[in-house]
């Protein structure tokens, strides 16, 4: 029997996985998260096979989670299930450890595959998420520079920023504008829609 911890913030989308794995004769879902933060503590209680995460979760995002579990949990394989197919996710993903990589939209036929494959040592990616990655390239931001942007991308002020980040405004300035240049936008707004959209922050 696979033995699966699900983490998804959605309660009827988290049921509703959880039902149709459970039809899975080979399936047995021991463990149901609702936020980043219960993913780790869950998963070292019930020690699954395979931990199904989303992305965006209240708490820590399943980026996050997926490289603590690497580091705490090597035997749990992670899956990443997300609604966001963006390039920079994936390779993010790829990077914290995640063995697979698919959007919400396949069938679920597909996601007990996914789980199966996972467990047996392979790397189950969307194909047209991974084509999608390989031509957008690396994420050219900076750890600070998507850190400065991310705290930008609420209308926030640099003096806003710099107090939330313990940096000087100069330095806020300074990021903002190399992000500005990288992301060949025009201002902070637009350069941090870019970056979200290719999953860069």
């Amino acid at each position: 029997m696979i033995t699966v911890l699900l983490a998804e913030d959605q309660g009827m989308m988290r049921g509703a996985l959880a039902l149709l794995l459970g039809m899975e004769e080979d399936i047995e879902v021991v463990a149901q998260v609702s936020s980043g933060d219960e993913v780790v503590p869950a998963a070292l209680a019930a020690r699954p096979d395979v931990a199904l995460l989303d992305i965006e979760m209240p708490g820590r995002s399943g980026l996050d989670v997926a490289a603590e579990l690497r580091d705490r949990l090597p035997s749990c394989r992670v899956l990443i299930l997300t609604t966001f197919g963006r390039p920079g996710y994936l390779r993010r993903a790829m990077e914290a450890g995640a063995r697979g990589f698919l959007v919400k939209d396949g069938p679920v036929e597909e996601l007990a595959g996914a789980i199966r494959r996972v467990l047996r040592g392979e790397l189950v990616v969307d194909p047209e998420l991974a084509a999608a990655a390989l031509s957008a390239g690396p994420n050219p931001l900076t750890e600070r520079e998507r850190e400065v942007l991310a705290a930008a991308a609420d209308g926030a002020t640099v003096a806003d920023i710099a107090a939330r980040l313990h940096l000087s405004e100069s330095t806020v300035r300074n990021y903002l504008s190399s992000s500005i240049g990288k992301t060949g936008t025009r201002n902070r707004i637009e350069a941090a829609r870019v970056a979200r959209h290719n999953g860069w922050l």
